[in-house]
């Protein structure tokens, strides 16, 4: 029993490190726009999911989670650029997604220096299979 818990945690491990080298995430903050960058880049065969897609479809969509604080505020949602529509047959769906590279905005008003943290949560296809849901975490400086 200790044999197979050992195995299926290493499998486990093998699939997650398998998916992080399929994307980069790179995240900037602009103090012109006040303004926080995430930028995605995909490995080519690959793509990565829209924020709005339904949950109820199959693949997970992308998601952005801030840490609450007293620092900051977030202005409106994280934008995204227009994606790809496209009906995937392993979904039986018309599915949003991103190839290449995306970069996805939010913007936040912050009256002093402060951190932000934050992380977000994506899942990644090619044509034959997908990758478990994964999650990267971001601590991004902003600057006044």
């Amino acid at each position: 029993m200790k044999i197979q818990t050992i195995l299926l945690i290493l499998l486990l491990f093998t699939f997650n490190g398998f998916g992080q080298s399929k994307i980069q995430w790179e995240s900037s903050y602009d103090s012109e726009s006040e303004s926080v960058f995430f930028t995605a880049k995909i490995a080519d065969g690959w793509h990565l999911y829209s924020q709005h897609i339904s949950n109820e479809i199959g693949p997970v969509p992308t998601s952005f989670y801030f840490e609450n604080s007293a620092s900051f505020k977030l202005i409106g949602e994280v934008t995204e650029p227009k994606p790809i529509q496209k009906y995937d047959e392993t979904f039986e769906a018309m599915l949003d997604f991103f190839e290449g590279k995306v970069v996805f905005q939010q913007r936040i008003a912050a009256k002093k220096e402060t951190i932000v943290s934050c992380s977000v949560t994506y899942m990644l296809c090619n044509d034959s299979m997908c990758l478990p849901p994964n999650e990267e975490k971001f601590t991004i400086y902003i600057t006044k």
